[in-house]
């Protein structure tokens, strides 16, 4: 009697998906949650806002208020593709803290600025397509780029941001080789997760040199009004209007649960972009849209950014003293001037991937460096973040990470392994170092 053979895969609908579906990989940030949400672990891997300092009372009364207002039905129905007109006004004076000039038919609110960044991929890039980002660069925009199937390519930084020369070469090289270079993203304040700010003299430069090869520009800004020092830089499309499709977030700002985002684009890349969020959502989600706007028109908005810098700056601070305080020979960080990150290099031989279960066991978390790149660089580096924990849980945090890397130094030093020569002890720097292991 014959046997019949029985299929033992897994997945009975391998064969039905889209080659887009095999470029879908699961987020190194969001893998991390359910140990990182443990009472125990200090999580210094996740980028949650901390809302803690938000009047909640008061978001509670202007949200029952809006409800029962005539606005209140208006609120709970489906809305316009592009966005509700109020809102898109309001927008437009957040983005003019930043030096930018817009008109509210130019913006497109988005599901939190991830879905504007998948919309402009979907409309923009075709498989095999190249996207230029910096390195390293936001995990979530990698992961975007490979579902549309496009091809990363990696651009240098140093401590003044996105290398100018670097940039030309790449355009000018993949150019010459028949690629198409649909545009650069970049994140030039507080970069994720390197914290490096972008110098004004470096925007001018790569805005020049889009202007020379037709780049187009993707400018990522979620957390420009969070400076920590006092030093606001201009946007780059607050010097360039049709060159640079800027995308904004109020999650960083007000709160990521109501995800709401936005594009702010040339016109004819607007009525695309239009067209693309129908397809997906038909309308961004309406309450959420009118809560915002409740939220800017009745609350001092400006006040409670600076609320959340000083907050910021306090667990900055105490991220980068315990640093200096507990990280082992061979380790060098960035000084971020705003954001939520701090990007740590690791004595030589030693790899986060591989480091990260003894971390996790030693109860801290964070996200290794190689989920930042597209080309599988970054087993050196760490991204911490300061945002969420206490001071005081940020300090045993990394205090508990320094124990752990005193560890891996010690079996390096008994096998052999040792730092290079160029490596310094407890110095801060400004530049995301690659993968040199």
């Amino acid at each position: 009697m014959e046997h019949q053979r029985r299929d033992t895969r897994l997945d009975l609908y391998h064969d039905r998906y889209a080659a887009r579906a095999f470029g879908m990989k699961e987020s190194a940030v969001r893998a991390l949650f359910a140990v990182a949400n443990r009472p125990e672990v200090v999580s210094l891997a996740g980028g949650m806002p901390n809302i803690a300092d938000l009047p909640l009372d008061m978001v509670a009364d202007a949200l029952s208020d809006m409800i029962q207002s005539p606005a209140g039905p208006k609120a709970l129905q489906y809305g316009s593709g592009q966005g509700e007109p109020m809102l898109r006004e309001q927008i437009c004076e957040v983005m003019a803290e930043e030096g930018i000039r817009a008109h509210p038919d130019d913006v497109t609110v988005t599901v939190g600025s991830q879905q504007g960044l998948d919309l402009i991929t979907r409309i923009f890039c075709d498989p095999g397509d190249v996207v230029l980002a910096e390195a390293p660069s936001y995990v979530g925009a990698l992961s975007t780029f490979a579902s549309y199937q496009a091809e990363v390519v990696h651009v240098e930084m140093d401590d003044d941001g996105l290398v100018p020369e670097r940039l030309r070469e790449a355009v000018l090289t993949l150019t010459a080789r028949g690629k198409k270079v649909k545009f650069l993203y970049t994140i030039p304040n507080y970069n994720n997760p390197s914290g490096i700010t972008m110098s004004l003299e470096r925007r001018k430069q790569v805005l020049e040199i889009a202007r020379e090869t037709g780049l187009l520009i993707v400018e990522d800004n979620p957390y420009g009004l969070l400076d920590l020092e006092g030093e606001r830089l201009p946007a780059i499309r607050s010097m360039e209007n049709d060159q640079v499709l800027y995308m904004g977030s109020f999650s960083k700002t007000f709160s990521p649960g109501f995800r709401v985002g936005w594009v702010l684009a040339p016109h004819a890349v607007r009525e695309k972009l239009v067209l693309a969020q129908e397809s997906a959502t038909l309308s961004p989600p309406t309450f959420s849209q009118y809560a915002v706007s409740t939220y800017l028109k009745v609350h001092d908005w400006r006040h409670q950014i600076v609320v959340f810098r000083d907050m910021y700056r306090e667990r900055r601070d105490a991220m980068l003293k315990a640093l200096t305080e507990y990280m082992p020979a061979g380790s060098s960080w960035t000084h971020p001037k705003g954001g939520f990150f701090v990007w740590l290099t690791l004595p030589a031989g030693i790899d986060s991937q591989a480091m990260l279960p003894r971390a996790v066991t030693n109860r801290v978390a964070y996200t290794p460096g190689t989920a930042f790149y597209a080309d599988d660089l970054g087993a050196r580096n760490i991204r911490l973040s300061y945002c969420y924990p206490t001071p005081e849980r940020i300090r045993e945090g990394v205090r508990r990470l320094g124990e752990v890397l005193n560890r891996e130094s010690q079996l390096n030093r008994t096998f052999g392994i040792h730092p290079g020569a160029h490596a310094v002890h407890n110095v801060e720097s400004n530049s995301p170092h690659p993968d040199q292991a």
